[in-house]
């Protein structure tokens, strides 16, 4: 067992046995020996991180939607990789979809469009019309059958 002043110690050296460290002493209900500051930024940080995936996940599929939808010089070429690209992205992003992060989607949506609305106009040299407004629900976004 490692006291609260030797788990400050043991996150600086190994994250990992601090982390079991930490469990073990949440489920014996030890709250007292926690290492509170790190915990608190480790939760911080995991938050964070779910929300960059979920949206990064999102954006992909707008960016590949976009183009499957309006770059038809490119469709030919391109619409099985960018079928398969959305796919894929659907999966990862309903796996680790939650209601939380579901709603926070659903607050972000129109800055994740704008951003991969930037891209798309830049990957196809700005000589695409695609919408200015956002064009897709959340639903429409997740659905595996939507526009496949």
């Amino acid at each position: 067992m490692i006291v609260k002043t030797n788990l400050k110690q043991l996150y600086e050296i190994d994250d990992h046995l601090w982390l079991l460290e930490t469990i073990d002493l949440l489920k014996q209900k030890k709250l007292n020996e926690l290492d509170l500051e790190n915990l608190i930024e480790e939760l911080e940080a995991l938050g964070r991180s779910d929300k960059n995936a979920v949206e990064s996940f999102l954006e992909q599929i707008i960016r590949h939607l976009l183009l499957l939808q309006y770059w038809q010089e490119e469709y030919e070429r391109n619409h099985y990789h960018w079928t398969a690209e959305i796919k894929s992205f659907r999966k990862q992003l309903n796996r680790k979809l939650t209601t939380n992060l579901r709603n926070y989607l659903l607050d972000k949506i129109d800055f994740i469009y704008q951003d991969a609305l930037e891209y798309v106009q830049e990957k196809t040299g700005y000589k695409v019309n695609f919408p200015d407004q956002f064009p897709y629900t959340l639903d429409q976004l997740l659905d595996q059958d939507y526009f496949n």
